[in-house]
Formats: C-alpha cells, structure tokens, sequence
C-alpha cells in the first residue's frame, strides 16, 4: 500500500471518529432527556431527588430547565454525563447524587430565567461576592489566616478545604487560586440559601402586589434554607434555632422572623452570645426587636428605601434620618445604625414623646389661662399692681400661642 493512499484514508477515518463522537456526546444527555428523568431514577442513587422534585415548588420546571438538556452548548455538561453513564456501566454507583462546585454555579446562573428581578437584585449586592474578592483580599490575608471555616459561609458549595482552594495559606502571600476559573464565580450563589426540592405549593405570581402586609401573608417560601457543606445537605428556616443575645446581663428583645435565622448563621457572635460580638449585629436601642428583613431587602440587602418607612413620622425627634448622626448618613460616624440609642446624640437628656410634651404644653396653657383669669377677679388695693400681673399673663398666653406644637415643628433639633 503505497504512502500516498494513507492521507484520504487517515481523514476518513477522522471524519467517521468525530460523527460517531458528536452522537455519542450528547448520548448520555439524549437518554434521560427524552424520559424527563424518569428512565435514570428507576435504577439508581438520582430517585430521591427525582421523588423530592415531584413534592417540590418546581415540579412545574423540567429537570433540563435547571440542570443542562440535550442542546446545552457545553462540551463538558455532556462529557460529564458520559462519564457518569460509563461509571455506573462498571458498577460504581454512588450512594447519593451531590452537586460539585460547576454544577451549583450553573444551576445558580439558570435561576435568572425565571426570577429576573430577584437574581438582578442578588448580583447587585454584596451577596454575589466572588470567590477572588473574598479570598485574594491582601488586607485581609495579613490580618487574619485563611481556614476551612471561612468556606462554611464563603464558599459552601466548594468541594475541598481551603487549602484546595488557595495557595499558600500564610499571612505573607502572594496568594492565588488553585483554580483560576473561580475568581469570578460568585461565592455565595441562590443555592446557599434555597433548596430547589424542598416539599411546598407551586409558585403562583399573583396578579398584583399586595401593598400592606397581612396575617394570611406569606412569609418566606418553602424553599428557603441553609445549605451545610459538613453534612452536604439543606436545612430549612424552622429547624434553625434563634440565639439568645444578651448585652451585659441583659435579655435581648429578638424580632422571631424565622428567615433571619438564616442571617444568624453567617453573622454570628461569639460564644458568649454578646450582641455586637463576632460578625453580630443584632439591633439594639431604638431598633431593637426589629427584623433583620424589616431594613434589608431580601436579595438586594439594600436598607435606604425601608427607613423612610419609619422616619420621621415614627421618630421620637421627628428628624428625618439622612440628617442623623449615624452609619446611615456616614460610615465613619460612631454610632452605629444597628445598636445607635438616644443618649449617643442627647447627651444631656432625652427629650419627651411628642404626646408627653403636648399633654405638658396643654398644662402650661390651662394655668396661664387660670393665673388670668385669677388676676382679673382679684381684689387688688393697687390698681398698678393688679394691670402688672393682667399684662404678664396676657404676655404669657400670647407667646404660648406663637410656639408651635410638636405635630408642626418644622423638623430641626
């Protein structure tokens, strides 16, 4: 067979091997495509997720919506089913079916196809931290050694320690990611706080927003949980527990909004549960026993639009809050939004409730109104001193009429 004979041949032979792998590629995908799922969970580990979905809010949703279908432009989504298909082939079935660090990023990512106005609000906050700003921040890294704890809220879905994750784990740096494609991933994605399979009623948008809340309100979907990377599994809102924050020897007031036990998960005090202590920030003072979702909005975090709900109108100072000297107005301020109080600003009193300082002025009013009218009646041998005392009270009932009550205070201190 002469030398020259062997190029067609060899392209022929090219060109059959790259048919028979675009057909086989998507094989894997094509086999449980075309049985919604139903042809792979009769006969290994993926049945329970298949059985939860069946419950779930979105058994509405096809698995491919979620998980990548047959036309899924990805040579590595196929390749990965191919792999699984070959493994079980061999008999290595795995007893649970876990989500590896792509797939819960491009799980997360598919969210936006449905829930637009949430997953834009998400990556707008500080929420969609990425895996590069979280772990390469060098004022960090000096200050604190990385560990695998950082992992449990920064990086939940990560599969690995943090000595997988970044190199070298010191306080001298220069630090890296062992994986490159990470750095732009956001650390913490949907998944972190909802479980897609938890057991509840489909999702019905309704035709109009409600504009005051109500008791048959719905207060947080079934789906909201958190997701525990030590036993690689969700744990919804009602089976985390609230703390019991204390600041000195005192009880605090907590708000008991089961979602903000997912807060507490992340931003937790120490073990001496001392408000103010860790990452804490329980509210005390004026805002004690509110809602961490009485100011943050759900996915955005955002706080500015939720305080004009109170001030000025709930205000003791009736001020409008952009004014106040706290953490609202200025970083730098020393008094903290969360645990602000009224002796940080009047350190020489607290003034009184505008219903106090009515009931006191309406007082002040009826005895310049009696001492008048005593004045008038009394026999006075001095007519000079009877007109003195006519003109102080008549002086006294007009300046009380000029001074404005609280309800029309114009808003200055």
């Amino acid at each position: 067979m002469s030398t020259e004979q062997h190029p067609p041949r060899f392209r022929k032979l090219l060109l059959i091997g790259v048919l028979v792998a675009l057909l086989i590629l998507p094989g894997g995908s094509l086999y449980y495509e075309y049985s919604q799922g139903k042809a792979c969970a009769r006969c290994h580990e993926i049945w329970q997720p298949y059985t939860d979905w069946h419950t779930s809010a979105h058994r509405n949703v096809p698995c491919s919506a979620c998980h990548g279908d047959v036309f899924t432009l990805e040579t590595r989504f196929h390749w990965n089913n191919i792999r699984r298909l070959a493994a079980h082939l061999r008999g290595h079935v795995p007893e649970q079916v876990r989500l590896k660090t792509r797939d819960a990023l491009q799980a997360s990512e598919r969210c936006r196809n449905c829930h637009q106005e949430e997953y834009a609000e998400w990556a707008a906050s500080s929420h969609s931290v990425t895996y590069a700003e979280i772990f390469l921040d060098k004022k960090h890294n000096r200050q604190q050694l990385l560990m695998d704890d950082c992992l449990r809220c920064h990086g939940m879905h990560f599969e690995g320690g943090i000595r997988e994750l970044v190199t070298p784990v010191d306080t001298r740096g220069p630090w890296r990611l062992w994986r490159p494609e990470l750095a732009s991933r956001p650390a913490i994605p949907c998944l972190t706080c909802h479980q897609m399979h938890r057991e509840g009623p489909t999702l019905i948008r309704p035709a109009a927003k409600a504009v005051n809340a109500s008791p048959a309100e719905e207060i947080n979907r079934p789906s909201l949980a958190l997701f525990d990377r030590r036993e690689l599994e969700h744990i919804s809102v009602q089976r985390l527990p609230l703390p019991k924050m204390r600041e000195e020897a005192r009880a605090v007031k907590i708000s008991p909004d089961p979602r903000q036990t997912l807060c507490y998960q992340c931003h937790a005090p120490l073990s001496t549960f001392e408000v103010g202590s860790g990452d804490d920030r329980t509210p005390i003072g004026v805002h004690e026993g509110l809602s961490c979702l009485a100011c943050h909005e759900k996915h955005g975090q955002k706080t500015r639009a939720s305080c004009s709900n109170c001030h000025p109108q709930l205000s003791n100072c009736g001020l409008d809050v952009e004014i106040m000297d706290t953490t609202f107005r200025s970083t730098k301020s020393p008094h903290n939004i969360h645990f602000v109080k009224c002796t940080d600003c009047h350190t020489k009193g607290v003034p009184r409730r505008k219903k106090e300082a009515r009931a006191a002025r309406f007082g002040v009013r009826q005895l310049a109104a009696a001492f008048a009218s005593g004045a008038r009646s009394s026999r006075c041998r001095k007519q000079a001193s009877c007109g003195g005392k006519r003109q102080q009270a008549a002086a006294l009932q007009n300046a009380l009429r000029q001074q404005p009550l609280p309800s029309e205070a114009t808003g200055k201190p």
